[in-house]
């Protein structure tokens, strides 16, 4: 694969089997993508997604959170690999843990997440539940940059889908992570190519992104 020279080099932080960290492996293995995944890491060393993220040529490790005194060890663990590894560029996919101020802080800028949820709606967990008994009529996903407060960094781009009348929990949240598969590989070219770029609380988009970058994209019902 070819990847530009000055192609940021990225980890991707996963806690189970890292469905979205396969999406994005996929799509930054084509030509030009303008990012290159070095290394996945997880907190629990049994996820699934490390035996995936070696096949696909990535380091794989494991830093088992149960093992230090407290989050801010942990992250302080996690700091060091990421470093170790000359990391410029966090991704977040499935990783369930909460990152504490100082580890956030270190990587402003420079870690996203995504979200299943049209944010700032439904933030925190059971996202589809809390639409479903919210009565919304769209519901959807949200790639943002991480910031110390929980689902709540800057947006870099939502995709949305309808509630159907007859849709439960499960069936949104299938509907919902087919569109995470879409959005989150197409808002990190944004990111690694700079044509997304946190500055001052806010992000900023190079007018080569386009007016649709950050938009909100809706399907048919």
């Amino acid at each position: 694969m070819t990847h530009p020279p000055d192609a940021p080099r990225m980890a991707v932080l996963i806690s189970g089997r890292g469905s979205n960290m396969v999406s994005l492996l996929r799509a930054a293995a084509q030509p030009g993508f303008p990012g290159r995944f070095v290394l996945a890491l997880s907190n629990r060393p049994e996820a699934a997604g490390l035996a995936h993220a070696q096949e696909a040529g990535l380091a794989a490790e494991a830093v088992d959170h149960r093992v230090y005194a407290d989050r801010a060890a942990f992250d302080a663990a996690l700091d060091a690999r990421l470093r170790a590894h000359a990391i410029d560029l966090v991704v977040l996919a499935g990783f369930m843990r909460v990152l504490t101020p100082g580890f956030v802080e270190a990587w402003s800028g420079r870690m996203l997440n995504i979200h299943p949820s049209l944010l700032p709606l439904f933030r925190g967990t059971h996202t589809h539940a809390q639409a479903l008994a919210a009565g919304v009529r769209l519901h959807g996903c949200t790639v943002h940059f991480v910031v110390p407060e929980l689902d709540a960094g800057p947006i870099v781009a939502q995709a949305a889908v309808p509630v159907r009348p007859d849709d439960d929990a499960e069936t949104l949240a299938a509907r919902v992570l087919a569109e995470e598969h879409r959005l989150y590989p197409a808002a990190l070219a944004l990111v690694a190519s700079g044509r997304a770029r946190l500055e001052d609380g806010r992000v900023v988009f190079a007018p080569e992104a386009g007016c649709a970058a950050g938009a909100l994209h809706s399907l048919p019902v």
